[in-house]
């Protein structure tokens, strides 16, 4: 479980950070600077932003599920691998815009949470 949740953190120092920072470095005096004012961002930029929120409002409850697992000695592994890989495939197809498929790989990554939380209770 530990590694899961490395990866975990991994993909959310990529998506949060390290992607949305590749894509902005045209703008590397703004992001030095203060923020005070908004930039024009590529569709994709805009895009990744949105990703980049959405994993915001799942991780504390996919870290808190695998940090519960490690805690019980659980094993939730196969679920929260789930999830994780539907996560990291959720980006792509957010950033080319593929509107259906990443709907479902959405909803599977949430469904992946609800089988970590029923396999802890």
């Amino acid at each position: 479980m530990t590694d899961l949740i490395i990866a975990t953190l991994a993909l959310a120092l990529v998506q949060i950070w390290l992607l949305p920072m590749s894509l902005n470095m045209k703008n590397m005096t703004w992001m030095l600077s203060s923020r005070d004012q908004p930039i024009d961002t590529s569709l994709v930029q805009q895009r990744v932003e949105r990703a980049k929120i959405n994993l915001q409002e799942s991780l504390p409850a996919a870290l808190a599920l695998m940090l519960l697992a490690l805690h019980q000695d659980a094993d939730i592994s196969q679920a929260a691998t789930y999830w994780l890989g539907l996560r990291v495939i959720y980006v792509p197809l957010y950033m080319a815009g593929v509107n259906h498929l990443r709907s479902v790989v959405w909803i599977g990554s949430l469904v992946c949470m609800i089988l970590m939380a029923v396999q802890l209770v």
